[in-house]
């Protein structure tokens, strides 16, 4: 085949990717109330749902943690850090778009449809670079996405032990889980669009409560700021931020319920782009706040004084955590499906019970495991940074590491990088930093502290940093005082 004629293959199976992703004509079609219903709650696949899943899923609970890395790295440290992994996971998830377009242009040259399959992650590692990749990007991603989903759990009890504490944070756990095993539901990324809405406007007004909060209450008595001073704390609270913009792990799924796939390019950095207005004012306002008090408050609604706005935030909170908990699962259940032979079942009855066992090991390693904050940073040293920087980053430069690859490529480096060596000499230092600073001092201190907690509180603790029991129990404890 001439090189014209691969280029016209490849425009070709672009363009009929584009027609296969479009809204089914009967859905467009379809004028009755059910069908408008439908639309614009149930059937999302427009760029707009693409970048509200993708900032929606990108902050969660771990919102609530940013003032607590804060306390670990300082403040000049934590704003670097944030934006710089920031920016880093905006261009690692830009490379799983282009290696979703490569995998899936090549197979439909090969006449595969993909009308009733769900793509992830590691079948375009298996595709591209075959059975190692796959079952390398499949051990990390599902592991992540399970820690995940537990995390979510966790920070569900942390939440709604500060509104009430009548019941301890283990019993809350099996509440939520119970509660968060309804996602099993929602058939695909296509039926969270209005989910998406909800969650980041819940997320948008925590954030801007905890700024707004902290400013009005002021400065604590003798208030200090002494981090950085330990490099076990430190390490500790960068790998915390590297998990909080490692939430591209299900950047395919995303891709693929979108009806243009070829526009997600842009997608990721935009939604961080609006996230770090977020992240950035909360954890800088807490942290001048209350200082060296967060490294004993890993949710910083423990802090903040018990009123009606508090109240609000932790109960909008808790209903995005159970969205996030299901962008979590949702990949799970798809392995879990084509595993079984279920995953092509047009029942969502049926395909929601056989998703239920994935739900029970996320619900029991959330009751051995309650620490919420530490959890995050181990999880992000020793799963996001190979699942979402390091595979991707590899699998880039061994996809095009020939000169036919990069010559007929779908997807040619961005304008802002025109050369293939420019692209390399990013993805080469991805790899190395992530390596030694996410992994290596990342993985030593996270683990370090994890340890730590575990022997402070043990496993299956039942109120993890939990304050003790007055003889008003209901009643939230008093505030740290303000500085006059």
């Amino acid at each position: 085949m001439s090189q014209k004629q691969a280029e016209e293959a490849i425009v070709m199976n672009y363009s009929e990717m584009e027609v296969e992703g479009k809204e089914p004509e009967g859905a467009q079609n379809d004028t009755s109330v059910k069908g408008s219903i439908r639309r614009l709650f149930w059937h999302g696949g427009s760029v707009y749902d693409a970048w509200f899943s993708c900032a929606s899923n990108q902050v969660a609970q771990v919102l609530l943690t940013l003032p607590y890395s804060f306390s670990q790295l300082g403040m000049v440290s934590g704003v670097l850090f944030q934006v710089f992994y920031g920016l880093m996971g905006s261009w690692t998830a830009y490379l799983i778009s282009v290696l979703y377009v490569e995998y899936r242009t090549r197979k439909e040259k090969e006449n595969v449809s993909f009308k009733n399959h769900v793509i992830q992650w590691f079948e375009v590692l298996d595709g591209l670079l075959g059975p190692f990749w796959k079952v390398l990007g499949l051990a990390f991603n599902c592991t992540f996405l399970l820690c995940g989903s537990v995390i979510q759990l966790i920070g569900c009890a942390s939440n709604i032990y500060y509104i009430n504490d009548h019941l301890d944070k283990r019993t809350w756990t099996y509440i939520f889980g119970a509660c968060c095993a309804t996602t099993v539901f929602i058939p695909s990324f296509h039926n969270y669009r209005l989910w998406s809405f909800l969650g980041l406007g819940m997320t948008t007004y925590t954030a801007w409560y905890l700024t707004i909060a902290s400013l009005v209450h002021g400065q604590i008595e003798d208030v200090k700021h002494s981090a950085p001073t330990k490099m076990v704390l430190y390490f500790t609270g960068a790998t915390n931020i590297l998990y909080t913009f490692g939430g591209h792990a299900v950047t395919v799924e995303i891709m693929h319920a979108m009806w243009k796939p070829k526009k997600f390019k842009a997608i990721y950095l935009l939604a961080t782009l609006y996230v770090f207005t977020l992240t950035l004012p909360s954890a800088i306002s807490v942290y001048w706040a209350y200082g060296d008090t967060l490294l004993d408050h890993a949710n910083a609604l423990s802090l903040l004084p018990k009123t009606g706005f508090r109240d609000l935030a932790v109960v909008l909170m808790l209903i995005h955590q159970f969205i996030t908990f299901g962008f979590a699962c949702t990949p799970l259940y798809f392995v879990w499906e084509k595993v079984i032979g279920m995953h092509d079942t047009k029942s969502i009855v049926k395909r929601a019970l056989a998703r239920l066992p994935v739900v029970i090991p996320i619900w029991f390693l959330a009751i051995i495991f309650p620490f919420f904050g530490p959890i995050n940073s181990a999880v992000g040293a020793l799963l996001v940074s190979f699942t979402v920087y390091i595979i991707p980053a590899m699998a880039y430069i061994l996809t095009y590491r020939t000169a036919f690859a990069r010559k007929n490529a779908v997807e040619k480096p961005p304008f802002f990088l025109p050369s293939w060596t420019a692209v390399y000499l990013v993805n080469i230092f991805v790899v190395l930093w992530v390596l030694i600073v996410g992994f290596g001092f990342g993985g030593w201190a996270s683990v370090t502290n994890f340890v730590r907690q575990v022997d402070s509180f043990g496993l299956f603790a039942k109120c993890y940093q939990c304050p003790p029991r007055a003889v008003n129990s209901h009643l939230a404890p008093p505030p740290p005082s303000r500085k006059t």
